[in-house]
């Protein structure tokens, strides 16, 4: 497969995880009301999102309201609101830097920039799954939490809404959507030629005689200078003496 197959395919499942994000954001079925206790036999059913409470009848009839109040909201939603709202401002940057970075666009075509800005999109994507990851695991500790909680009345006892199901797979698919695209980024980069050492053949010692000059005369002093020579006591004669003389 080319890296330019790479890249779309990478990017395609990032677009999917970026709309399935929106959709789960503006969707207000992430906690349901339980059918336990008393409540197994009812004509409505409740439903809580990120920005808005809906009651479902048996008629199919949907009455909502949006929350009015931000800071009347309980903590965990107001985190969760944030975080959402910053993993799609998150996936839309990575869209725009895909876009420009891959191979099938125009942007600074032919030039070792698109590398690295689609790079730079697929951890964008990155960043926007673990987000929404974050957001959808955290509200499916607190349905549990809640559910299995004793002291809560069943009344007030929610289920994991498809909202949070949908978060899941969105977050999976941005996940999966940034790694191939660094991957793809990796695959582009022209790769460095490794430093090899050059081998030379082994030094033989010169050789001890070469014929190529020939080898230098023996040392012969000079006529003058031969019996200039220093007198030693042990030569039996030396310059006119002899060795009775000092006997």
């Amino acid at each position: 497969m080319s890296s330019a197959a790479v890249q779309l395919l990478g990017f395609l499942l990032g677009q999917l995880g970026f709309v399935g994000t929106i959709i789960a954001t503006a969707l207000p079925h992430w906690r349901l009301s339980s059918y336990v206790g008393s409540n197994i036999i009812t004509a409505t059913r409740y439903m809580k999102g990120l920005w808005m409470e809906c009651v479902w009848h048996s008629t199919g009839i949907y009455q909502c309201e949006v929350y009015r109040s931000l800071l009347a909201l309980p903590q965990d939603l107001q985190a969760a609101r944030a975080l959402m709202v910053l993993s799609c401002l998150t996936s839309a940057l990575a869209t725009v830097a895909s876009v420009m970075g891959m191979k099938c666009t125009r942007f600074a075509q032919d030039s070792s920039v698109k590398s690295a800005v689609v790079l730079s999109g697929g951890i964008s994507f990155i960043c926007a799954g673990m987000l929404c990851l974050i957001t959808v695991s955290w509200t499916t500790h607190e349905v549990v939490q809640d559910f299995y909680d004793p002291f809560l009345p069943s009344g007030f006892k929610y289920e994991i809404g498809p909202a949070v199901f949908l978060g899941y797979v969105s977050a999976l698919l941005c996940l999966f959507g940034g790694l191939v695209l660094c991957w793809s980024s990796t695959k582009d980069r022209p790769q460095r030629p490794a430093y090899s050492h050059r081998k030379y053949p082994p030094s033989s010692p010169p050789p001890a005689f070469s014929t190529t000059y020939p080898p230098a005369p023996p040392y012969r002093p000079h006529e003058a200078l031969r019996d200039n020579r220093a007198p030693s006591l042990w030569s039996v004669s030396s310059s006119g003496y002899r060795l009775s003389n000092y006997v």
